[in-house]
């Protein structure tokens, strides 16, 4: 069964408070880059059946953001979240695929509405090299904050100024490493080996949680570690799903084989440039979101705070309506079902489309 999405969302205003540390960095130079729903008790399900035994490793415990064992070792480190280039100049992207969550969104309303991706990483001493790194918008400022995550960017408009001085908005801009790939200027920084720790510590930047510390273990309501969720046969087929970006026709396809989403984009797989990695997702979020356009240059933020918004969870082939909710900065993001209760999810990865509403009609899940 097809699916073609039709609502329309109130519009609700973001607010924001913050803070920064600015790095000693050099900041951007901005230019436009050629810039029925079927209701169902029991939609969604934890399976009593564990896959493997459930047990957690010595040394090991369950990451906040993928449900999965991690090492111990860095169970108070900040996750970083870094803006990744997302036109088409920019492939291949470097380490993406290592990322426990990624966002995209629309960057701007220029350019047949292109994104941009922002990429959550936990273990980020492990980053070998990720990228290429882009500027900023205020809406990645106000979803960073509910990771107590460290933004990672090169500038941006003035319109993130008010939300970079809000405590929560630790970042780092600019500066980072330049790679000769043969690409023009703005196309060439990432993030290196070693380099995050360097720039955190010459920032004096909180490399652990601080007062911003999510008030929960995990950053979803996962599914215990070794279950699965399913859901319900009656629910949507999800085998592809087109969250109706029009510049670069991002589509997620279901492989049966590895039972997650591969993602797509430009008529392609994404391949990470790296080692050649399926940027490849256990949990795609759908979340149709209101936005406001600043000026005539099309610099945008979405009004993400917001509550009752309509979307849907897909996994495992199939797609079910939810609806979310995020009251501040600092507070995570929330996914219900049609009965108000919170979402049970996957572990593993996650992407997250934030699609504008007045295009919501035209997402496609089938």
């Amino acid at each position: 069964m097809g699916l073609s999405l039709c609502l329309v969302a109130s519009l609700a205003g973001c607010g924001s408070k913050g803070d920064t540390a600015e790095s000693a960095a050099s900041i951007e130079t901005l230019t436009w880059e050629s810039i029925p729903e079927a209701g169902n008790d029991a939609a969604v399900e934890e399976s009593e059946e564990e896959i493997p035994a459930g047990e957690i490793p010595e040394g090991m415990y369950l990451s906040e953001l993928t449900g999965e064992p991690i090492s111990e070792e860095i169970k108070n480190q900040r996750p970083v979240a870094v803006m990744i280039d997302n036109e088409v100049t920019a492939l291949d992207h470097y380490g993406v695929a290592e990322a426990d969550i990624v966002y995209e969104m629309m960057n701007s309303t220029k350019n047949n509405r292109i994104t941009r991706l922002m990429a959550v990483v936990k273990d980020w001493d492990a980053i070998e090299q990720l990228g290429s790194i882009r500027s900023t918008r205020p809406t990645n400022i106000l979803m960073m904050a509910e990771y107590n995550a460290v933004l990672i960017h090169d500038g941006g408009p003035f319109y993130i100024d008010e939300y970079l001085k809000n405590d929560y908005a630790d970042h780092l801009s600019g500066g980072f490493a330049r790679v000769k790939n043969g690409k023009a200027y703005e196309f060439t920084e990432y993030v290196t080996k070693g380099e995050v720790a360097d720039r955190l510590k010459a920032a004096k930047i909180d490399t652990e949680y601080n007062q911003y510390k999510p008030d929960s273990d995990f950053h979803f309501n996962f599914t215990g570690w070794g279950t699965e969720v399913t859901l319900d046969d009656s629910q949507i087929k999800a085998n592809t799903v087109k969250p109706c970006f029009p510049h670069n026709e991002s589509t997620l396809k279901y492989n049966e084989d590895t039972q997650t989403y591969d993602y797509y984009e430009y008529g392609k797989v994404h391949k990470d440039g790296e080692d050649g990695d399926v940027l490849t997702f256990d949990n795609v979020i759908l979340m149709s979101c209101p936005f406001q356009q600043f000026d005539e240059g099309g610099y945008m933020m979405y009004n993400c705070l917001t509550s009752n918004q309509k979307g849907y969870y897909v996994t495992k082939g199939k797609a079910v309506p939810i609806t979310w909710s995020k009251n501040a900065a600092t507070d995570r993001t929330r996914y219900y079902d049609e009965d108000g209760k919170e979402i049970t999810i996957n572990t593993g990865k996650t992407y997250i489309a934030l699609c504008p509403d007045d295009t919501w009609s035209k997402t496609v899940i089938e």
